[in-house]
């Protein structure tokens, strides 16, 4: 072998040594930032799927709660109208429409001839009888009324 290739080959050896000093760093920084991309990747994978339960579990939470405020406005609902009925009882009470209703069986002949007696009267107020369209004042001849609302 000649001087010449033995300088050729040793140049080549050096500046292969040379390139590998200098890639070797490179590469080992962009392996690591590889690395730590993938890193970020999993991490971003991970906290978007615990994001992901959470908001399942908020959206669950969530129609329950709707379901229960359907029950409880279902629930507010019916107490309304039981309080309207209620109400409206205590509206026909007043009125003394229902004062049959007051007195037991028994008691039929000891209240007989006023409001609670409903066979004599039709429920019509003291002294008054339901004939049609009109109420009948018996204690005043000659007076009738329209049917009262």
């Amino acid at each position: 072998m000649s001087t010449a290739v033995i300088i050729a080959i040793a140049i080549v050896g050096v500046i292969v040594l040379l390139g590998l000093v200098f890639a070797l760093p490179r590469m080992r920084e962009r392996s690591r930032v590889l690395q730590r991309n993938r890193e970020l990747r999993e991490r971003r994978q991970q906290v978007s799927a615990e994001h992901r339960h959470e908001a399942e579990l908020r959206e669950q939470r969530a129609d329950a709660a709707e379901q229960r405020a359907e029950i409880a406005a279902r629930e507010a609902h019916h107490e309304r109208e039981g309080a309207q009925m209620h109400q409206e009882r205590a509206a026909v009470h007043e009125q003394g429409l229902a004062d049959h209703e007051l007195i037991d069986e028994d008691e039929r002949e000891r209240f007989a001839g006023t409001t609670a007696d409903a066979d004599r009267t039709n429920g019509a107020p003291i002294g008054e009888q339901w004939e049609g369209e009109q109420f009948t004042d018996h204690d005043s001849p000659g007076t009738a009324q329209t049917k009262r609302t």
